[in-house]
């Protein structure tokens, strides 16, 4: 059954019609755990390769890959259920984590989505939304590179290394890290990441992705609340400046150009939107914009 009613609010000058439906019937939790042991079952055996390990010959080998697969699902499951919870908490209806395994290096998943299946209500509360989730998993993602890189090691590459080799790129909070870590490194000096590292700067990369100010990302979200017009501005330059980043920085880029066909849409209104958004707000919005600075790396993977 189907109805329609209208919102009212004239304390804030603002109207709007909804549509609203009846609760959908609750989702199967046979789909998500299966989902989620899938994506365990993937991540596991990616860490197993990372540690020179064959997940396919023994349980000790497969065992092997678990310190990289739960970092990793950590950051993940703590970064979509502080969505979930805050979306909970403004009687939002949303759905369980969805977690896609990826049965392939250098991750063995595609991360993880929840879906809201009902209008945000306020500005306010998609601040809230927006921005829950990559706070809580960069809170954890930081405490993991820190851990990882205690456990990681320094290696020395031969100045003329005529091999194949693959580097990741530093963000600034993890070559912050580094350096407070092992101090300066010598050109032919490298940090080997060990695997709980490695999944610490996923964390770090995949917030800094979501962070990203389009669409119905995360940072869109966020910069929707703080201001739709800016939202519009950057939604219709989205695609050349992404172009851009490819020419200058990353092949990778190309990709996120053509996938922001789909995730830099317009961006719904919320039912009701406030005046103001208040000190509170306001100060979650520019932390978000300040670990989207520190987190993002415009080359993360540097190919030699």
């Amino acid at each position: 059954m189907q109805y329609r009613r209208i919102i009212i609010n004239p304390q804030d000058g603002y109207f709007k019609d909804v549509d609203d439906f009846n609760h959908p019937h609750q989702n199967s939790y046979i789909l998500h755990i299966g989902l989620f042991l899938a994506t365990v079952m993937t991540t596991t055996i990616v860490g197993s390769f990372m540690a020179k390990a064959n997940p396919f010959t023994s349980v000790e080998g497969f065992l092997k890959g678990f310190s990289f697969s739960l970092t990793l699902l950590c950051i993940l499951c703590v970064h979509e259920f502080a969505h979930y919870f805050t979306a909970r908490y403004w009687n939002i209806t949303v759905t369980l984590p969805f977690f896609i395994p990826a049965p392939f290096l250098p991750i063995g998943t595609f991360g993880a989505v929840i879906k809201m299946k009902s209008a945000i209500p306020t500005r306010k509360a998609l601040v809230d939304v927006g921005s829950a989730g990559p706070i809580a998993g960069f809170i954890v993602s930081v405490a993991a590179s820190l851990v990882g890189l205690r456990w990681s090691e320094i290696v020395t590459v031969p100045l003329e290394n005529t091999g194949y080799s693959l580097m990741l790129g530093d963000s600034l909070i993890f070559k912050f890290f580094q350096y407070v870590i092992f101090g300066h490194l010598p050109e032919n000096v490298t940090v080997f990441l060990h695997p709980v590292a490695y999944a610490g700067w996923l964390g770090i990369f995949v917030t800094a992705l979501n962070l990203i100010p389009f669409g119905q990302l995360d940072g869109g979200h966020v910069l929707f609340a703080v201001s739709p017009r800016i939202h519009e501005l950057l939604r219709r330059i989205r695609i050349p400046f992404l172009v851009l980043m490819g020419i200058t920085f990353w092949n990778g880029w190309f990709v996120w150009a053509v996938l922001s066909l789909f995730f830099g849409r317009s961006h719904p209104y919320p039912n009701r939107m406030e005046t103001s958004l208040g000190p509170a707000r306001t100060f979650l919005a520019v932390l978000s914009l300040i670990i989207f600075v520190l987190c993002i790396t415009p080359i993360p993977v540097k190919v030699g």
